[in-house]
């Protein structure tokens, strides 16, 4: 008899647009999210490189060219949010700002300008703010979290996504700069005395460390690039510290003329560079982390994060997301659902983990309906590689790929550089195989609509596989659905052949 049917999930959110600016030391920025909800999937990102906090470490104010650019900018960003309709904007400053003796002329010249107010968070606020941005996007987290600025650094340890100790350093990429020039050994000396303050950061050791700002988010496409990774998304890039490291000191010792031949790196940002490169060592070196995993999630999202009840919070982000695209891709949005209870009994040993890139995958198994019967499966494998997926690795986002690329007729893996060969093991892509064949049949079997699912099953019977219908005669095999058959059972035996062995 089949199993008792799954309801779809709900999809949380709060109604329309919103808008963060986050005025920062080196650049501002606009982000507008869709929604306030548990994956806030951005609608437009706009940043510009102003320098506000470029001079301040002699001045104590706030750049006269900086401000010349940013304020047009955001009052540029104001107006834009608006005819975007984007129900509410907050305007967030952090370290140049907070802690510049001009800040208040500056901040009544913005408010007069854009209407609106501005917070200047404190730095033990923007520490927090910036651990809730990478645990909303890695629930999980267990380490330490760095947010490197241009005015500051923040550093917060987790524990299985709980705060746990949480400091602001002096050591942004800029200050540093504006300290210390191209006298990069100097530069080292203070960051190792700035970090010998922190008493907790051996706490860190053989756990992991997350580096959230702009400036490591190019170090890290910088070490993508020298290791020849198939995979070119930054969030939840994973490297052993032992790898990135040498990388990083190789790139704080780089002189001007090196440093201008680096590619995809802007040039405003070339200058910093090498004091975030000695950030970053140092910090491996002082913390002896086990990996270092990279998040694109930081301050803003955090601050998004934290306007959520707490019951939202706890949220899955990885199923909110494919249930959401579910609601809005599928042609029945009960196909989830339907899937996950239809195709469990090719799986009766699998574990959490895998039950949930299971559900994950059936959310996603109709995204590319629409798209040209040709590229469905080249186009449907890059959607999932480079959507906003949340709390998933970058072996899980693959997997997930894989079986939707194979749901399309797309398991051939052809290309020498194929993530789907690299990243994933020989076990992993027979079990996708075998999954993304038991979407080819339901979507035989139902024509996308999650009709005849509740009225059949699949089931093993020994080593083979076999396809329960209707006594009544209502379902046909067909040619087709005798074909995606055959194909499952050879899956199947296959996957048990080698699990055997």
């Amino acid at each position: 008899m089949p199993a008792a049917k799954k309801k779809a999930r709900p999809v949380v959110d709060h109604g329309g647009r919103v808008g963060v600016v986050d005025i920062g030391s080196n650049s501002i920025r606009l982000v507008v999210f869709e929604a306030l909800k548990r994956v806030p999937v951005q609608v437009f990102n706009e940043k510009v490189l102003c320098g506000l906090g470029r001079g301040l470490e002699g001045s104590g104010k706030l750049s006269d060219e900086g401000m010349a650019l940013a304020l047009p900018n955001l009052e540029r960003f104001t107006r834009l949010a608006e005819a975007m309709g984007v129900e509410s904007i907050e305007f967030l400053a952090t370290a140049a700002v907070r802690e510049a003796s001009n800040r208040d002329d500056f901040i009544a010249e913005v408010e007069a300008r854009c209407g609106r107010e501005v917070q200047v968070l404190s730095g033990a606020e923007e520490a927090r703010l910036a651990a809730l941005g990478v645990l909303s996007g890695e629930p999980h987290a267990d380490g330490v979290i760095g947010d490197l600025g241009g005015g500051s650094l923040e550093l917060i340890e987790v524990r299985e996504g709980v705060t746990k100790h949480a400091v602001t350093l002096p050591l942004g990429a800029l200050k540093l700069r504006e300290r210390f020039g191209d006298d990069i050994r100097a530069s080292r000396a203070e960051v190792k005395r700035q970090l010998h303050k922190v008493e907790w950061l051996g706490a860190g050791r053989g756990r992991n460390f997350y580096p959230v700002g702009g400036a490591w988010r190019n170090l890290a496409r910088i070490h993508m690039a020298q290791m020849g990774y198939p995979l070119a998304m930054i969030h939840g890039y994973k490297v052993s510290r032992r790898s990135i490291q040498p990388i990083a000191r190789l790139i704080s010792d780089l002189g001007p003329d090196s440093l201008a031949g680096l590619a995809d790196v802007p040039t405003k940002r070339l200058e910093i560079l090498p004091h975030a490169a000695v950030v970053l060592e140092r910090l491996l070196r002082e913390i002896h982390s086990r990996d270092v995993i990279c998040s694109t999630f930081g301050l803003r999202e955090g601050f998004l994060f934290d306007r959520l009840s707490p019951e939202e919070q706890a949220l899955d982000p990885l199923l909110e997301f494919t249930g959401e695209i579910l609601a809005r891709a599928a042609r029945s949005a009960d196909m989830g659902a339907l899937l996950e209870t239809w195709t469990a009994p090719l799986f009766p040993n699998e574990s959490k983990a895998e039950a949930r890139l299971r559900r994950a995958a059936c959310d996603l198994s109709d995204i590319a309906w629409r798209d040209h019967a040709d590229f469905r499966a080249e186009q449907a494998q890059r959607r999932i590689l480079f959507s906003p997926l949340l709390g998933v690795t970058h072996r899980e986002r693959v997997f997930i790929a894989y079986v939707i690329r194979v749901r399309y007729g797309g398991v051939d893996i052809a290309r020498k550089n194929d993530p789907m060969k690299i990243l994933i093991s020989e076990e992993e892509r027979h079990r996708a195989e075998v999954l993304g064949l038991a979407f080819r049949l339901a979507y035989r079997l139902s024509g996308g609509t999650g009709a005849n699912l509740d009225t059949s099953a699949l089931r093993l019977a020994g080593n083979e596989v076999e396809l329960d219908l209707p006594a009544d005669g209502a379902m046909f095999y067909g040619d087709l659905v005798t074909r995606r058959m055959a194909e499952l059972r050879r899956a199947v035996e296959k996957r048990r052949h080698f699990i055997a062995a």
